[in-house]
């Protein structure tokens, strides 16, 4: 049996090439997987390494990063790390340097004033020469290192975005007015944040203290180690040197290489999941195609197994020879993907780095034993798990089969239980996404997908011929014989035409989903957008903190601005385990610029000094117009807070309003707002948006964005998102195109002698070619409606639970994008049989009406 297993595998090899290539995508797409993560984690973790290679012992000081400096805000702590205490350390037996770190944000301004990177990642620091001038940290490339407030030094990357040379002109700013500083040298960095595509900007010492904290702070100290300290001994040693009544924190280089590493290894584990959640769709789209053609080619050797039946080969034998088949297939499959995945990994990090400039770090390509495991693993399990089937029917053939017609046609009893089957899923799937639904239940309404999906797959045999049968006068019109030859053909065996449409039924109905709930997404935030805010502008940094104090003045004193209101969340303790985020404004001008709607208590609460409640929170939280809440603000200083009104929410503001006023002197010293709020004389126009530009010093990290720029923002983060779940997705069409190649070219084979006696009695080659199109093209059509019908009702179960995310939240459905679905599953189906269509034309017929 053996050896009969094996030599089936190689008389049917063609037949068999269409499962491999599905098992082998499959297979590529989870060692891909494995192979890129675990290699950007390696090079992620070998960048880092480099980070802490010199540094014995680090300390940084937790107030100043508490009290906002790393957003520019000015800090001061009872026990800073100063001058003089760097000195102290310094001079500790076992130091052989400590440096003084200062470190914020700095935007960095193009030659056009274009922000150069994407706000998140740029970097401010202070340059440290040696004796030399130079500063081991950051190796000059060209130039020297900036000497004081007027000069500035850039990573070679960012001056080259930039366009600039050594003696240009920089405009740079933090969160105040540009500053115009000469550029006296580029630099080299190893760190993440500049080599993923940020920014670094180096000022002197005295410069940067200046900008970010106050002059002789630092927020940081690395201790150097002389040759044979001990780093824990040095520890030791520092904590001993620090100040009393700190902030600090200090740790061995070594702890801190190995928490970054901890984080990186989450990062990537994270990353590798979700990867590897497409790749099972890809597999179990995989799985159906394997089980219709174990299915198919069983159906085709009924007289040879029902023989091996009759000379005495039991039915473990039978079942046993099938599955060695599977394993066989399974196994090629795997290796030729897992060779495949590594290619697929190494491309990937090429495209990254080339064309998508996400400046990964380099290193060598990791095949872990693990990844080569799991892969082989993975790839021949689903393959044998999907034979298993056919291999039991395959072991019930009866000896007299073998004088029998070729294929055994399924029992009506068998269909009537696999429909009773799909109608109980069916129904459970149903009610629990209903259920799910309206409790905005997401598991529940996950759980009721998974049921339905398989509820559906499982009713397919009894779905195809009335679905088929609606294209039967339009087919007949048009095509005549080879259309209704077609439409017979695609519901003769509807458990064959069910398996290979929901191949494809799964990426429609993701696909689907997908794009129904990104529309909708799109719709409810336009919506709130536009009937939420009146204001014409919001101001705000690119990177998402906060603002200059003097900001919110400057903008009301532009031209032609009527109302301005900074918006700033504060946190307070309200003795509770949570803490309460207050929203502050100001009242004078809030109802010029948001649209506040007040379902009970005073709609001028604000103005009184009282606080305004979102329905949202007053229900999670039990607040009530009246309630008196005692606060703790981040400043130390108790008061007390009295809810004075309940609003509709509201997209731009927080659950809980507050007056500036009120919270706005016992915010952190320094910082100001979060965004600003901005009503022009005339509306949204050039001149408005040009004076706020003005007034803001041409700051390049602060943007303008009337409410189109918000609208067009917000779509393109959800298409961006759109496009990456798209391609992840690519993959599970493609395996499913292959099946119904597959499933066309074998039921080309099959109904050889059939499609010789259409040709014998007339039907031309033409005709025969049409006939196999038209057969795919509706089995295709087939899995498109259904898989589209699926997405919407998931997309609509999902979108209930996002009632209380998204203000006014509904299903939108577009009507040309789903249209586009269903005309690329009918090309799908067009293209995947144009090799089985080609191969019918040419049947000889005298060779076919003689086979068997």
């Amino acid at each position: 049996m053996y050896r009969t297993a094996l030599r089936n595998v190689l008389a049917h090899k063609a037949r068999l090439l269409m499962t491999v290539l599905a098992v082998m995508l499959g297979t590529a797409f989870v060692a891909g997987t494995l192979v890129f993560t675990d290699t950007l984690g390696n090079a992620l973790r070998s960048q880092n390494a480099k980070s802490y290679t010199d540094i014995a012992v680090t300390v940084s000081d937790r107030g100043a990063v508490g009290r906002g400096y790393d957003h520019g805000g000015k800090s001061a702590t009872n026990a800073p790390l100063t001058e003089e205490t760097r000195k102290a350390v310094a001079a500790l037996p076992g130091t052989a340097d400590a440096r003084g770190i200062v470190s914020g944000f700095a935007g960095i301004a193009d030659k056009k004033g274009a922000l150069v990177g994407d706000g998140f990642s740029t970097t401010g620091t202070n340059f440290v020469p040696g004796a030399d001038g130079t500063d081991p940290r950051y190796p000059l490339v060209e130039g020297r290192g900036p000497k004081n407030a007027t000069e500035i030094a850039l990573d070679a990357k960012t001056a080259e975005k930039g366009g600039y040379q050594v003696g240009d002109t920089v405009r740079v700013a933090v969160n105040g007015p540009v500053m115009e500083l000469k550029l006296t040298g580029t630099l080299h960095t190893n760190d993440p944040r500049v080599v993923s595509g940020g920014s670094l900007a180096a000022f002197d010492t005295a410069t940067a203290q200046q900008l970010y904290l106050s002059p002789g702070h630092f927020a940081e100290l690395d201790v150097k180690a002389k040759p044979g300290t001990d780093d824990d001994a040095l520890l030791a040693a520092v904590r001993q040197a620090l100040p009393q009544g700190g902030e600090f924190e200090a740790k061995t280089g070594r702890a801190l290489a190995d928490e970054q590493d901890k984080m990186i290894e989450a990062g990537t584990k994270g990353m590798s999941k979700a990867l590897l959640v497409f790749a099972g769709i890809a597999l179990f789209v995989g799985i159906f195609i394997i089980a219709n053609t174990f299915t198919m080619l069983i159906a085709q050797r009924t007289k040879e197994l029902a023989l091996l039946r009759a000379i005495g080969a039991g039915r473990r034998q039978v079942t046993r020879s099938v599955l060695i088949e599977a394993f066989l297939v399974g196994l090629t499959a795997s290796v030729a993907g897992l060779a495949a995945g590594v290619g697929i990994a190494a491309g990937l990090r090429s495209l990254l780095n080339g064309p998508m400039e996400a400046n990964l770090p380099d290193g060598p390509l990791v095949v872990a034993p693990g990844t080569v495991v799991t892969a082989i693993l993975v790839g021949v399990l689903v393959t044998v798990l999907s034979a298993l089937l056919p291999a039991i029917r395959a072991a019930r053939i009866a000896p007299i089969a073998a004088m029998s017609s070729v294929e055994q046609p399924a029992t009506q009893k068998s269909l009537l239980l696999r429909n009773v089957i799909g109608l109980v899923l069916t129904g459970i799937g149903a009610a629990a996404l209903a259920l799910g639904a309206i409790g905005k239940t997401v598991g529940l309404v996950g759980l009721g997908a998974a049921v339905l999906m398989i509820g559906v797959f499982v009713l397919t045999p009894l779905l195809a011929r009335p679905l088929i049968t609606l294209f039967a006068p339009l087919l007949r019109a048009v095509y005549g014989t080879p259309g209704r030859l077609a439409r017979e053909n695609a519901v003769r065996n509807p458990r064959r035409t069910a398996a290979t449409a929901s191949a494809l039924t799964i990426g429609v109905m993701l696909i689907t989903a997908l794009t129904v709930v990104g529309a909708s997404v799109n719709k409810a935030v336009d919506d709130a957008t536009a009937s939420d805010s009146k204001a014409d502008y919001t101001v705000a940094m690119a990177n998402y903190s906060m603002l200059s104090p003097d900001v919110v003045p400057q903008i009301a004193k532009a031209t032609g601005v009527t109302a301005v209101s900074g918006t700033r969340t504060v946190p307070v303790e309200t003795g509770t385990d949570d803490s309460e985020w207050l929203t502050a404004v100001d009242a004078n001008t809030l109802d010029q610029l948001v649209t506040v709607k007040v379902k009970d208590g005073s709609a001028d609460a604000l103005k009184q000094g009282k606080l305004l409640v979102s329905s949202g929170r007053s229900e999670t939280a039990g607040y009530k117009v009246g309630d008196v809440l005692s606060v703790t603000y981040p400043d130390g200083a108790k008061g007390s807070l009295t809810v004075g009104g309940v609003m509709e929410a509201n997209s731009v503001l927080a659950g809980v309003v507050a007056p500036e006023a009120v919270v706005g002197p016992h915010a952190q010293p320094g910082t100001g707002p979060d965004k600003v709020l901005v009503k022009g004389a005339d509306g949204a126009d050039a001149k408005l948006k040009q004076a706020l530009r003005d007034a803001t010093g041409g700051n390049p990290l602060i943007e303008v964005k009337g409410e189109a720029d918000v609208k067009k923002e917000n779509r393109r983060m959800i298409t961006d998102l759109l496009s990456v779940l798209y391609g992840l997705l690519g993959m599970a069409v493609v395996i499913a195109v292959l099946g119904v190649v597959n499933t066309m070219a074998m039921s080309v084979f099959e109904r050889r002698r059939e499609i010789g006696m259409l040709r014998a009695i007339g039907l031309d080659r033409r005709g025969v070619g049409r006939m196999i199109r038209l057969e795919s093209l509706l089995i295709a059509l087939f899995g498109g409606v259904v898989g589209v019908v699926l997405g919407i009702v998931v997309a609509w179960a999902g979108l209930k639970t996002l009632g209380d995310t998204f203000k006014g939240m509904s299903t939108v459905v577009p009507p040309l994008q789903i249209l586009g679905f269903l005309v690329a599953a009918a090309l799908i189906g067009l293209l995947a049989a144009l090799w089985p269509a080609r191969r019918a034309a040419r049947t000889d017929i005298l060779g076919a009406i003689k086979s068997e």
